[in-house]
């Protein structure tokens, strides 16, 4: 066999991307996607875990490849094409209820300290509205809830922004 069979075949054995294809979700990040879930987007596919992230992934694909760029190999070099430098990230990257869960400016939300936190879905608003402090310890320890002060900095675990953007003080 060629070397270059030889490094096909140790990067599937692995589990790595082959040929610029995400191997986990890109919205729950840490499932493994389900094959059958591929939506088509420029040209590229991108698989999904579940018929969920691809209602959510239809609503916003420019959203989730500019948040979660390093998920998604297969849109690197077209950030120009896609214009996502016209795509607004919000602070705030994950769900403080289901912390493996991408949000984005039309995932539900409340208002903490004057500004919105955001959720996953409406079950983890209910969730939320159950017990907020013990959600809201938990996603500051994780660093993940950039609207509070205590919030820890960990890279990575938060989007990079300029300032508040307009999705955070409505």
């Amino acid at each position: 066999m060629s070397l270059k069979i030889h490094f096909i075949l140790v990067l599937a054995l692995f589990g790595l991307p082959l040929f610029g294809e995400n191997k986990l979700c890109p919205i729950m990040v840490e499932d493994e996607i389900d094959e059958e879930e591929v939506v088509e987007f420029e040209g590229k596919k991108v698989f999904l875990c579940c018929g969920g992230c691809v209602k959510k992934w239809n609503k916003s694909p420019k959203y989730y490849i500019k948040a979660m760029a390093d998920m998604l190999p297969q849109f690197k070099g077209m950030e120009k094409q896609l214009r996502l430098d016209e795509v607004e990230l919000i602070a705030q990257k994950f769900c403080p209820v289901y912390q493996d869960r991408v949000v984005t400016p039309e995932s539900p939300s409340v208002e903490l300290n004057g500004k919105k936190v955001f959720l996953y879905s409406t079950g983890a608003l209910k969730r939320w509205n159950r017990d907020p402090d013990k959600y809201i310890q938990k996603a500051v320890k994780l660093g993940i809830l950039p609207q509070d002060p205590k919030n820890k900095k960990i890279k990575g675990m938060t989007n990079p922004v300029k300032a508040s953007t307009s999705a955070e003080k409505e």
